[in-house]
């Protein structure tokens, strides 16, 4: 392993909401999975979940805007990390049906590759992606769990 890398992995990625518990609901719909922890803050309310998803387990983390940092802007932009999912055209459509806005609409980026992304109804950009070379990656580490085994 390559420890001398900057950038290692992604560890976790944070959305920001002001209705905590709406968030929570919209994203257990969409994921199909209820947060694994969950943390109240000072006044007793809901200021953190955190849901473990896809095949490393990576967390997705729901925040309370009100711990925001000062400066953070309501207005989406910035990196977009992007999910890979199996079929993005349903994916996408899904997102729609759920009161997600359209930030930018499927594109073609090279065979293997299509990229689109909303605004989920908290103001977060939420970026989905076919991307062939993570199932190659995937594919790969499974052959060399399936060889470890045997």
């Amino acid at each position: 392993m390559n420890t001398s890398q900057t950038l290692r992995g992604f560890a976790t990625v944070s959305y920001w909401a002001e209705d905590m518990e709406a968030a929570k609901a919209w994203y257990t719909s969409l994921l199909g999975i209820a947060p694994y922890f969950e943390r109240s803050g000072p006044d007793g309310s809901l200021a953190y979940v955190e849901f473990r998803l896809g095949d490393y387990q990576h967390e997705m983390g729901l925040i309370n805007r009100r711990f925001a940092p000062a400066d953070a802007s309501h207005v989406p932009g910035g990196a977009i990390l992007y999910w890979h999912v199996d079929d993005i055209e349903a994916t996408l459509h899904r997102l729609k049906s759920m009161g997600a806005a359209e930030y930018e609409p499927l594109v073609h980026r090279g065979v293997g590759f299509i990229t689109a992304s909303v605004t989920d109804p908290f103001g977060n950009v939420l970026g989905i992606m076919y991307n062939a070379h993570y199932l190659e990656m995937l594919d790969a580490r499974m052959q060399e769990q399936s060889a470890i085994a045997e």
